[in-house]
């Protein structure tokens, strides 16, 4: 039988108020503690497509370094920190202030330094796709010299744990567990953020606006200060911090390869209030740039319940990894893509006459 969630109300349908709690231990101990944790996965992934974990293995010495390292670089004087501003990096690496990244066109609310694999710059040929322009290396801030090893650190055992997670996945799709190694082996892709949410009382409170994650599964660690929350069937769903778990959901890769049975759900951050800060640390793990997401050859109830892609006219999803995930990019960043990309940026569409909109007639 399933183990008691805690002091959490058991979780079903979206319209639930609260997030399941599941112990990663039990999928890992076998048995009937595995068969149950994979029936609670998979009415997670069916219902809110998000989760706290626990029994994850990350020792609680790690986590509080790169907290107090976060809350050092963030109180680095704004000339160190720039010192590392994206913007000087054509990969997509380095320090943002608080409205550079756009969520939909709208500016988020938060400063943050993005963090990916630690790899040299890929030579690049001028008939490669034009992903291969987003390998290269980090930006780390002089000032600060201890926060590359932690960082480092903890990201090498959130990419172990979130490998843990696609495999529990995997299982729970009756599917061998490594049959997603072949997209992600030998070298997954990896983005870090280490993420401040300023306080706000301008009324405007998008920390980060309404979007899915477009990978694998993304390992959210949290702070004491709330603010995420997950879109239900009627209404927003609060994910409080819970002290010793990450809250895990859903990339759209892995609903790209189960055909909808697995669900990348849409989540948004609110601005914590005028002199309140929110601190945390967002890691997610993709398949190699070069990779193709493969369909998935579900039993036929598993199939029966999956039901299909989410179509979204703003945010087109392609089976072609490197694709998808360049594409993010350009539009979270407009500034590094003007300034290393301008190649790559669509035109405008152009306004129709009368005032109408494209693919419409005027009256």
């Amino acid at each position: 039988m399933p183990q008691p969630r805690a002091t959490l109300p058991s979780v079903g349908p979206l319209e639930a108020q609260h997030l399941p709690l599941l112990d990663l231990s039990r999928f890992e101990r076998g048995g009937d503690a595995r068969t149950a944790f994979l029936a609670e996965l998979r009415a997670a992934a069916r219902g809110p497509g998000f989760f706290y974990l626990t029994g994850h293995g990350i020792a609680p010495e790690l986590i509080g370094n790169l907290r107090r390292l976060a809350g050092r670089f963030f109180a680095l004087p704004e000339a160190d920190k720039l010192a590392i501003a994206m913007v000087n990096s054509p990969h997509f690496r380095g320090y943002n202030r608080a409205g550079l990244e756009r969520t939909r066109g709208k500016p988020d609310w938060r400063e943050q330094i993005d963090i990916g694999p630690e790899r040299q710059v890929a030579r690049v040929e001028p008939a490669a796709p034009a992903w291969t322009r987003l390998q290269g290396p980090n930006l780390w801030p002089e000032a600060l010299p201890e926060l590359r090893p932690v960082v480092l650190d903890y990201q090498q055992a959130v990419t172990d744990l979130a490998i843990r997670v696609l495999r529990a996945f995997a299982a729970a799709l009756d599917q061998p567990e490594n049959v997603f190694e072949p997209i992600y082996a030998p070298e997954a892709h990896q983005l870090l953020k280490i993420i401040r949410y300023p306080g706000r009382s301008d009324g405007d409170r998008q920390g980060v606006g309404a979007h899915k994650d477009s990978g694998f599964v993304t390992v959210l660690l949290q702070d004491e200060q709330a603010g995420l929350q997950v879109q239900g069937e009627d209404g927003w769903i609060d994910a409080p911090p819970i002290e010793g778990t990450f809250v895990i959901n859903i990339g759209e890769i892995l609903e790209l390869a189960s055909n909808g049975f697995l669900k990348a759900n849409v989540h948004r951050v609110v601005s914590p209030p005028d002199a309140v800060e929110r601190l945390s640390i967002a890691f997610f793990l993709g398949a190699r740039l070069d990779a193709t997401v493969p369909a998935l050859d579900l039993a036929p109830d598993l199939a029966a319940e999956a039901g299909g892609l989410t179509q979204d006219p703003q945010n087109p999803l392609f089976h072609d990894v490197g694709r998808n995930y360049l594409k993010g990019r350009l539009r979270s960043h407009p500034d590094v893509a003007q300034r290393h990309h301008a190649d790559l940026i669509e035109p405008a569409p152009l306004p129709c006459r009368g005032g109408a909109r494209p693919g419409t007639a005027a009256a």
